[in-house]
C-alpha cells in the first residue's frame, strides 16, 4: 500500500469517525498532492513526492505555531500542534546523527566537493539519499562541519 492510498484510507476512516481536525488536514494534504500530480501529469504520486509535500506542510505548521505563540494565540497553537502531529505520522522515522554520517560522506564524496562553496550540491544529494527522512538543520549543520573540514 502506497502512502498515497494510506491517506486515503485514513480520510475515509476520519469522516466516518466526525473526527473533524483529521478530516481537515488530511484533505489539505490531498488537495496539495493532487497540484502536484495536476503538475506532473500522473495519476499517482511516488511516496518520495508525497513525503516531500507533508514534510513542507509540518514546516508550515511548525512556522505557524512559532507565529501563535509569540501573538498569544494559544487556541490556535493548539490546534496547529494537533495538525502537525497527524502529518508526522506520515513521515518516515528521522534518522539519527550516527545514521547521517555515512549519507553526508556519500555525498561529498559524489560531488567531490571541496569546500563550503559547495554546500548546495552536497546538500541536493544528501536529501535525495535520506528520501525525507532527516531534519533538514541537523543535516546542514552536519554537511557545513564537514565540509569546514575539507577546507
Amino acid at each position: 500500500m502506497s502512502l498515497q492510498e494510506k491517506i486515503d484510507a485514513e480520510l475515509k476512516g476520519a469522516m466516518k469517525a466526525k473526527d473533524e481536525i483529521k478530516v481537515s488536514t488530511l484533505r489539505m494534504l490531498r488537495a496539495a498532492m493532487k497540484n502536484l500530480e495536476i503538475d506532473k501529469k500522473t495519476d499517482k504520486l511516488e511516496d518520495k513526492d508525497t513525503v516531500s509535500i507533508i514534510s513542507k506542510q509540518i514546516k508550515q505548521h511548525k512556522d505557524s505555531i512559532e507565529g501563535f505563540t509569540k501573538g498569544n494565540r494559544q487556541d490556535l497553537v493548539d490546534k496547529e500542534k494537533a495538525e502537525l502531529a497527524i502529518l508526522e505520522a506520515y513521515m518516515p522515522t528521522m534518522l539519527s546523527a550516527d545514521d547521517l554520517k555515512p549519507i553526508v560522506a556519500a555525498a561529498i564524496k559524489k560531488t567531490e566537493a571541496k569546500g563550503r562553496s559547495d554546500m548546495g550540491k552536497v546538500m541536493k544529494a544528501a536529501m535525495e539519499e535520506a528520501k525525507g527522512a532527516v531534519d533538514g538543520k541537523m543535516l546542514s549543520a552536519m554537511v557545513s562541519e564537514e565540509l569546514a573540514k575539507l577546507g
